[in-house]
């Protein structure tokens, strides 16, 4: 972009921030954020900062479990976009990207525009644009050429879609760019719905990873990535954040790990709603045992402590 160019973009945002668009544009939020807030010059001609190789390192290592669980889905959506001039960024909570895929041939022309591991895409650094923006919002979004803040960034489109991790907290975005100026309207259309199918392969690879030894089900009626993890005891112990927000959870470790047969149906019992297949299993094992509890837990597999909660639960009575 010439002199000129860089001033006509910068003016325009400018007047932008100076109006009183931002209560109904997003976009304006979010120059005005950039120019207020952070004090970012959408003029500024330097290019985006890069941390250190070990700053790099310690930050793959902190979101080294969800790097892991996304290589074969950052694959795939790399084989559905690079071909025709995008890249594919991991970032982190920091906007910092993390992992990357790019084909060899446009390397050097997103490393030079710093579409690249170790850059920093936060908001507060670069202001406005797909990756630091999309952190902010926590939305799938794209800031397409001249939408960003500042006048350097406006050859590029970034398509963005936020990744949480197995406990329901922000943990990274997942950004499509490209600097090719022929991107139509409905082409950005698809690569936003390939990114949001990607964030949930990952999120879901992530999930199971997180919970190794437990059932991981989907939530009965629900769309795609609301799972939850369920433990030897029939109990809830995880939930992705698609599945908190149906179920009215807070991200974060579950604290009181609750039935799952509360939640998947089936025939109730109780006051808990727990089968009656699991009350015949109950009392089958003491019948068995004598009505020695330690022995009936045993059988079954569970811990005592267990074995007494499920037992309150269901209303059984030890037998003598």
């Amino acid at each position: 972009m010439d002199r000129q160019g860089f001033l006509h973009h910068s003016d325009r945002v400018l007047a932008a921030i100076d109006s009183n668009k931002s209560a109904k544009s997003a976009l304006v939020a979010s120059w005005q954020r950039s120019s207020r807030l952070h004090q970012l010059d959408p003029d500024e001609r330097k290019g985006p900062c890069r941390v250190s190789d070990s700053q790099l390192a310690a930050a793959r290592q902190k979101l080294e479990p969800l790097i892991r669980s996304a290589q074969g889905a950052l694959d795939q959506l790399f084989s559905a976009v690079g071909g025709v001039g995008c890249c594919v960024l991991l970032a982190d909570r920091d906007g910092i990207p993390v992992e990357r895929r790019g084909a060899p041939g446009d390397d050097e022309t997103f490393r030079q525009w710093g579409l690249w591991t170790g850059t920093v895409w936060s908001e507060e650094s670069e202001g406005t644009n797909g990756i630091g923006t999309c952190l902010v919002e926590r939305r799938t979004l794209t800031i397409h050429r001249d939408q960003h803040f500042h006048s350097r960034n406006t050859l590029l489109s970034c398509t963005t879609a936020p990744v949480y991790d197995h406990e329901g907290n922000l943990a990274a975005a997942l950004d499509v760019s490209s600097c090719r100026a022929d991107l139509t309207e409905g082409f950005v259309n698809l690569i936003a719905t390939a990114a949001n199918d990607t964030v949930r392969r990952i999120e879901a690879e992530a999930f199971r990873l997180a919970f190794p030894k437990a059932r991981i089900m989907l939530l009965p009626g629900s769309e795609t990535g609301a799972l939850i993890a369920v433990d030897d005891d029939d109990l809830v112990i995880g939930a992705t954040r698609t599945a908190r927000s149906q179920l009215g959870l807070a991200p974060g470790p579950l604290a009181d790990p609750f039935p799952a047969a509360d939640l998947l149906g089936g025939p109730a019992v109780g006051r808990d709603g727990l089968t009656e297949a699991e009350r015949g299993a109950l009392q089958r094992a003491l019948a068995g045992s004598g009505g020695n509890v330690s022995e009936a837990a045993r059988r079954l597999g569970i811990s005592r402590a267990t074995m007494h909660r499920k037992m309150a639960r269901l209303g059984i009575h030890r037998t003598h």
